[in-house]
Order: structure tokens, then sequence, then C-alpha cells
């Protein structure tokens, strides 16, 4: 296939990808990030222009960069630093993360400040689990030696609480990241409110439960069932937020 298509592509769906949080309710103002990983031996990848809003990301607006931090292409913008640090962190270590997304929603950086994490509190949380990692707060992520760390605490899994500031999904799809990104960040909105009424109330999902569970998901991954998803996702941003293509 054309590179040139093949790139164009994967702008199309990270300009997805940015209107879809947006849509949610998930953006930061300018402060959160979405990445892909363009196609090649490069490194290269795409990110938001530092300034924008979410909903005004488009595909021709992203920001190609090499894994140095090199803009590669003319744009009025620069990238966010701590983006930078975050996504090529992970873009060098892991091939198959081609789309990296990491959130600051209320309701994960909420669970991301508990000591105790996700908990088996719903069937979103029981899906999430066997995918989920952890990475101990560092501060702003302005120095590159966490990227080592970063990448480390990923290692396999495909999403990740950030303690004390945030999620992380990664996906070899745009599809695979959102609907990881949708589960870990379901999960953490039920947790938020099943707590609101105290601990003493709330009911676990028992041991034998939690195993089945991950049982049932032995070997599977986000990706197919993201598939079966993604198109109506593309079919709501034309109806409410369309010329992301653009």
């Amino acid at each position: 296939m054309d590179m040139r298509l093949d790139e164009w592509q994967v702008r199309v769906d990270l300009a997805a990808l940015y209107r879809l949080v947006a849509l949610q309710g998930w953006d930061d103002m300018i402060f959160t990030h979405i990445s892909a990983r363009i196609p090649g031996p490069e490194h290269h990848f795409l990110i938001n222009p530092y300034g924008l809003f979410f909903d005004e990301i488009t595909a021709s607006s992203l920001i190609k960069v090499d894994l140095s931090g090199n803009i590669l292409e003319e744009s009025d913008h620069a990238i966010n630093p701590a983006g930078f640090t975050i996504h090529s962190a992970i873009h060098a270590a892991r091939g198959n993360a081609r789309f990296v997304m990491h959130l600051h929603t209320e309701h994960g950086v909420a669970v991301a400040g508990q000591a105790e994490g996700l908990l088996p509190l719903s069937q979103h949380a029981l899906l999430a689990g066997p995918y989920l990692a952890y990475h101990d707060y560092e501060g702003l992520a302005l120095n590159l030696d966490e990227r080592e760390r970063l990448a480390a605490n990923l290692g396999d899994r495909t999403i990740m609480l950030l303690r004390n500031h945030g999620t992380l999904a990664v996906g070899e799809t745009a599809a695979e990241c959102w609907m990881g990104m949708y589960y870990l960040e379901t999960a953490c909105k039920i947790q938020v409110r099943a707590l609101s009424c105290g601990r003493e109330r709330v009911l676990f999902a028992n041991e034998a439960c939690q195993a089945e569970v991950k049982a049932q998901l032995q070997g599977a991954s986000m990706g197919p069932i993201g598939a079966l998803a993604w198109p109506g996702c593309l079919r709501k941003l034309d109806r409410q937020s369309p010329g992301y293509a653009g």
C-alpha cells in the first residue's frame, strides 16, 4: 500500500480519537494527548498541536515527530513536552502499541489516587483488570529518564493507571485503544460513585468470579470488540463532530 495513504488513514483514525474523547467529556482543555505511530521503520509518530482543543483536531493538523522530539514538518504549533515523554517511551518500547491515549479525567485521576487502585466492583472493572498496569507518580513528565520506567511498568499490558495522574491505553488499532480506555474510564467512574456511599456498603465480586472472568479473557484482546464498536463511533462523529477527517 502506498505509504502516503497509510499515513493519511492513521491521521484520520487519530483525529477521530481526539474528537471522541471530546464528545465523551474526557478532555482536559489542551493538557492531555493521544498519539499514533506512522507505518514504517522510522518510529515517527503523530501527536496533537499544543494549544488546540480536542474538538478542533483534524487529520491534517496533527504534528509528526521522531523519537528525539524533532518536529518533522512545518507547523505553527509546538508539542506538549510531557506528552512527548510519555508517548515516545511507549512507541519506542512497544511495536504493537500503535495508538497511545493518556487522559486526566476526574474519575480516572480519583481512582489513580486511591491506594488500592481499581477495585473489583463492576463487570467493567473485571474486564479491565487482566489488562491493567500501574506506574507511580514522579512529578510532571518532563524527565526523559522516566521513559524507561514507564515502559517497564506497562510491560505487555494495554491499559494503565498513572498514580495521582490519570489513565493510559494503548492498542494496535485506534479501535482497540478506544475500547481499552472506555472500559478503564467506565470502571473508574463506577468505582467513584459506588464508594460515595461508603466502603462497608459496597459489594465486591468474589474471587471465584474474578478468576472466571480472567479465564474467559485468557489470550483475548480488546481488538475484536473494539472493531465491532468502531464504525458506530465514527458514525456518531459524522453526526455530532464532522470535519475531523480534513
